[in-house]
């Protein structure tokens, strides 16, 4: 098989199912494995990918990113723009949250096992616009924030590393978080994400300037709960 895409890395079924079996292993046994839950998410997530395509392709603005295949990273977004935006707009809350937490839209892994270029381009923007649905679900960069993203993540695509995570990530959370994820957290992130637009189909470059808020509204996103 040859590369399909400058990262490609062709591989076959044995070789696939190998590297799932144990990156899902090294994922459960350490969430901060970055490297292995991104193997694990791209030789399991064929199915996924596919029914988030389907679902772009009908959606004009989905479709839109799927010609245009817009990228996430320092080159493409003006960082230092966002800065000079009002506070409470998208993009200024976005580069704070940066800012917060030390983080770049660099960052991100590149894509390697998946054999379709425009489904890998799909992974490759769920994983640039991770940082962004953490800002606008309101939820910070702590265990319990991570577990509402995934539930949200794992409602709306059907990854199966989405769906590993907000099943197993609880189990990392402490008595106080553990209370408000099941009373509070998990019943807002479940009804928000079935009800609100698809992530996948939003164009958030093209949204920066406007309010937090009103963005939210225009995603049907319901009022996240207090500060975890």
């Amino acid at each position: 098989m040859d590369r399909l895409y400058g990262t490609h890395k062709p591989t076959g079924l044995v070789q696939k199912s190998i590297l799932a079996v144990g990156s899902g292993i090294m994922s459960i046994a350490d969430p901060s494995r970055d490297d292995m839950i991104s193997i694990f998410g791209e030789t399991t997530g064929g199915l996924a990918l596919k029914y988030m395509q389907e679902k772009m392709v009908i959606d004009p603005e989905g479709d839109r990113i799927l010609k245009e295949r817009p990228i996430i990273n320092s080159k493409t977004v003006d960082l230092e723009y966002l800065k000079t935006l009002p506070i409470g707009t998208l993009g200024k809350t976005y580069s704070n949250f940066l800012g917060k937490y030390n983080l770049t839209p660099d960052a991100r892994r590149p894509v390697s096992f998946i054999d379709d270029s425009e489904l890998a381009y799909i992974m490759r923007r769920y994983r640039e616009i991770h940082d962004l649905t953490h800002v606008t679900l309101g939820m910070p960069i702590n265990m319990l924030g991570e577990v509402t993203v995934k539930w949200f993540e794992g409602i709306q695509y059907g990854l199966p590393m989405c769906v590993l995570g907000a099943f197993f990530g609880p189990l990392r959370l402490g008595p106080k978080h553990t209370a408000k994820y099941l009373h509070l957290t998990l019943p807002w992130i479940v009804r928000t994400a079935r009800q609100s637009r698809s992530f996948m189909n939003v164009y958030f470059e093209k949204h920066w300037h406007k309010s937090l808020n009103e963005f939210r509204r225009e995603l049907n996103i319901l009022e996240p709960p207090p500060k975890i």
